[in-house]
């Protein structure tokens, strides 16, 4: 018997935007048993780029085949796969010579060993919590240092990336590949969950704030109080507010 069982759900609200331009999904693998892929791409002027991203992680996740046990490598290999082929084919659509269809993007995978891996590019978010507390969130500070680093950008400007053309990370951008970072996690446990999100929602929370919600709550009841608070929180100027929540909790025990 498994250590824990997963309680998940994903959520919406298109805030007083327009349309909704994220794209968010909870996937399996008819090749991969007992592994999950948590999908969230959050596009900028349209739904162009997180429609390919949704759709590319589904065809890779879908012809991933797992061996006898889990291999990190091979699904690092696969989440940097995801992002550089909806890059590609989001800079492949006729369209986006013209309206730069840009979607930022966060990817978890979870395996049936207790393992999580997971990436993000641009202004999406994926927080691990621990209980109430929260024990990590993806950030920018890798691709800064990678800016400096490789592309000798001077460290101001690279600070400054979100507002660059050039520098931008994310998907589709014609000036630069997406950077991708990867994070391992190995030991999980009930208690233990994860929040991918849009800038819609993290904007409007601590850290400390996300991580209460979800800990006290079912993914249901905690999606549908962080979209309503956010929406208190904007004061009509909310972005679209997307998330995918993951908790492992204890199975029930039989008597």
């Amino acid at each position: 018997m498994s250590a824990y069982k997963i309680e998940a759900g994903t959520a919406q609200h298109i805030g007083n935007r327009p349309q909704q331009n994220d794209r968010v999904a909870l996937l399996t693998s008819p090749n991969a048993p007992g592994y999950v892929l948590a999908v969230l791409a959050d596009g900028n002027h349209s739904a162009i780029g997180p429609d390919q991203a949704l759709l590319t992680s589904k065809q890779l996740f879908d012809d991933f085949r797992v061996g006898d046990t889990p291999n990190l490598p091979r699904l690092k290999e696969l989440l940097g796969a995801i992002v550089l082929e909806a890059h590609q084919l989001i800079k492949m659509n006729p369209i986006t010579a013209a309206a730069e269809p840009h979607s930022a993007l966060a990817l978890l995978v979870l395996t049936p060993a207790g393992q999580a891996v997971w990436t993000h590019v641009g202004e999406t978010r994926v927080y691990r919590f621990s209980g109430e507390a929260s024990a990590e969130r993806s950030n920018d500070n890798a691709y800064v240092e990678h800016l400096v680093r490789n592309d000798k950008v001077p460290l101001e400007a690279a600070k400054k990336h979100r507002s660059s053309k050039l520098l931008a990370n994310v998907l589709g951008n014609s000036f630069k590949a997406p950077y991708v970072a990867l994070n391992v996690y190995e030991g999980l446990r009930p208690g233990d969950a994860f929040l991918l999100c849009s800038d819609g929602l993290w904007q409007c929370f601590t850290d400390q704030e996300l991580a209460a919600a979800v800990a006290r709550n079912t993914p249901r009841q905690a999606a549908e109080r962080l979209i309503g608070k956010a929406a208190e929180r904007a004061q009509g100027k909310g972005d679209n507010c997307t998330m995918a929540i993951i908790k492992l909790v204890a199975p029930a025990v039989n008597r």
